[in-house]
């Protein structure tokens, strides 16, 4: 993992969706999920390229349930994109790095 991606937990949660201006891009995933690993170095690599424009962070749907269920994630991976401490974006699904970058774009 990088250290440009924040491992959220419950405690830590809302403070980093709402914390200034930067957009926060938060990776809903699990250790077993097959296009979590998969997305998880693009993800790296939108982490260095964005970095001061967005951040990214990751919850362990596994180790923080209550986060998931609060904000109805039923499939993995799924990312929401908060500004100001609302969802701004909700993307499901394994997506090219292009794709993901364009829909991440319209909030940066």
């Amino acid at each position: 993992m990088s250290e440009k991606i924040a491992q959220l937990t419950a405690a830590d949660f809302e403070s980093a969706i709402s914390s200034g201006t930067t957009p926060v891009l938060v990776d809903f995933w699990a250790p077993w999920c097959g296009p979590c690993k998969a997305i998880a170095p693009i993800l790296e690599e939108l982490a260095t390229e964005l970095d001061g424009k967005l951040k990214i962070a990751k919850v362990n749907v596994d180790d923080h349930g209550e986060i998931a269920t609060r904000y109805s994630i039923r499939a993995i991976p799924t990312m929401l994109l908060f500004k100001g401490g609302q969802v701004a974006e909700q993307l499901v699904g394994m997506m090219p790095k292009a794709t993901l970058k364009a829909k991440i774009a319209a909030h940066v």
